[in-house]
């Protein structure tokens, strides 16, 4: 796969589908597959886009911001709501929505997310930091995972930002649906309209690819 920018300090990268062989079994967030291998995901090769490098160092950056010792999934959704549209525009409420969801998610420090500061989202051990750096949990390693395989299953050469919004409300025991739970979103109409645009996305990579034989072009 090309064009996959590897996670800071990390050399080499790896194709779609063998970032699940290097995380291991990768199922539901906190299966002891993704427990087992991805507690630390830092410590491997992973490969991303260059939208998910973008999106993770943001996240590493917040995280670190708020003293926390790992990246979550609402430290993603919180970079995701910022930078991909396509998130955005899937929430029925629209920008209002957002705009509440994005204020819940800024009051971690100070109101529902003390109670998560020193555990870690769905594993019971704590990762290890890296040279100041915040580990993955394994419920971002598994939502990282679920968006390249996402990307590959329409024929993509890289998982983008949409991809890993639909890993995160995917996983309804992950942080970051408790956030949009905790800001009042319907989390069915949600899945319904990102349905509708991951099905958007899949019919424009169709449209896309070139056409072999004598009518092509």
């Amino acid at each position: 796969m090309q064009n996959r920018t590897p996670l800071p300090g990390q050399a080499g990268s790896v194709a779609s589908g063998g970032l699940r062989a290097a995380l291991g079994a990768v199922g539901p967030a906190g299966a002891g597959g993704v427990d087992a291998a991805a507690t630390d995901a830092d410590s491997l090769a992973v490969a991303l886009s260059d939208e998910l490098a973008a999106v993770v160092a943001a996240a590493r950056r917040r995280a670190y911001r708020d003293g926390d010792r790992h990246i979550d999934t609402a430290h993603l959704l919180h970079t995701v709501l910022e930078t991909v549209p396509r998130a955005t525009a899937a929430f029925e409420g629209g920008p209002p929505q957002v705009a509440r969801v994005l204020s819940y998610l800024a009051q971690r420090t100070i109101g529902y997310g003390l109670n998560w500061h020193g555990t870690v989202e769905d594993s019971g051990a704590v990762p290890v930091v890296h040279a100041g750096r915040a580990a993955w949990s394994p419920a971002v390693a598994a939502a990282v995972a679920r968006a390249d395989e996402r990307a590959a299953a329409r024929g993509a050469a890289q998982a983008q930002g949409f991809d890993l919004f639909v890993a995160l409300t995917d996983d309804r025991e992950c942080r970051a649906v408790e956030v949009l739970l905790g800001a009042g979103v319907d989390l069915d109409a949600l899945a319904l309209r990102v349905a509708a645009e991951s099905a958007r996305l899949t019919m424009e990579a169709a449209s896309s690819e070139p056409r072999d034989g004598p009518d092509a072009g």
